[in-house]
């Protein structure tokens, strides 16, 4: 694997969403889908859906008649999330690139994404289709994570990686905490023609009930594991240094652990 940071492949999406997900994304996307819902809209896009971890959220709170269409860049992801959703559920997915949606104009009244803006290479080019793909008085719902300082599980991985790997370390998590200063965000939104900017930045505090799962997860879950291989490194002693490093800051089972989001949302009226 190359020093992709958007590589979920292998053995990983399964990893993220049995090790990450309760533990980092499962609030966030409650918020997220009881905001989209609210809107009551009719036609929903959700991109970067990963293991449809909002996926979910949203099918179960979205009115029935509904339609959802799930994208991902990385058809892996995308077949864990359709195992979630049975035979009869009105939820269809599709491997699609952000930056360039196979889907005509004006074709949704909500696109939404959880924690995957971050990755995107081109994120005003994402933005613009977004708002292409939007009706005239659509609104465009999308998360990021905060800095490493606002979230100490990324900042001690990233210092492990540092410590263990001094002369080229894996900076995996530098992508996914990287994307968060607020003016620059706004003003890439506006120029794709957003305006009504709604900005909520979500702070909370979640249960750890067993650390050594979620240090693996954080190593084999992720395409931090792609990096430390290609480095020659051990993913175990990887592991190791991690789950020290949470156990310092986090403190025993049932462990407490601090994370930060910010949550946009933006419509197309007037633009």
């Amino acid at each position: 694997m190359t020093d992709d940071p958007a590589g979920f492949t292998g053995s990983i999406p399964e990893q993220y969403d049995r090790g990450l997900g309760p533990c980092l994304f499962a609030d966030y996307a409650e918020l997220l889908a009881q905001r989209v819902a609210a809107l009551r809209p009719l036609r929903v896009l959700e991109t970067a859906a990963g293991t449809g971890i909002v996926t979910r959220r949203l099918r179960d709170l979205l009115p029935p008649a509904a339609q959802l269409i799930a994208t991902d860049l990385h058809p892996p992801m995308l077949a864990l999330a359709e195992g979630k959703f049975g035979a009869a559920e009105a939820v269809a997915f599709q491997p699609a690139d952000a930056m360039a949606l196979p889907f005509p104009d004006g074709a949704f009244d909500v696109l939404a994404c959880q924690f995957g803006v971050m990755f995107f290479p081109d994120r005003p080019a994402a933005f613009r289709e977004a708002r292409r793909v939007l009706t005239q008085g659509g609104r465009y719902l999308f998360s990021v994570w905060d800095g490493l300082g606002q979230n100490a599980y990324g900042r001690i991985a990233d210092a492990v990686a540092g410590a263990l790997f001094p002369a080229d370390p894996p900076a995996f998590f530098a992508v996914p905490h990287g994307y968060h200063r607020i003016d620059p965000i706004r003003e890439a939104l506006q120029a794709a023609g957003f305006g009504g900017l709604r900005i909520d930045i979500l702070p909370r505090e979640v249960a750890i009930p067993d650390l050594a799962g979620f240090a693996r997860a954080v190593v084999f879950g992720t395409p931090f594991l792609g990096l430390i291989r290609a480095r020659g490194g051990e993913p175990e002693r990887v592991m190791d240094a991690v789950l020290a490093g949470f156990r310092a800051e986090f403190g025993p089972e049932p462990a407490r652990m601090r994370l930060q989001a910010i949550l946009f949302e933006a419509d197309c009226a007037g633009a």
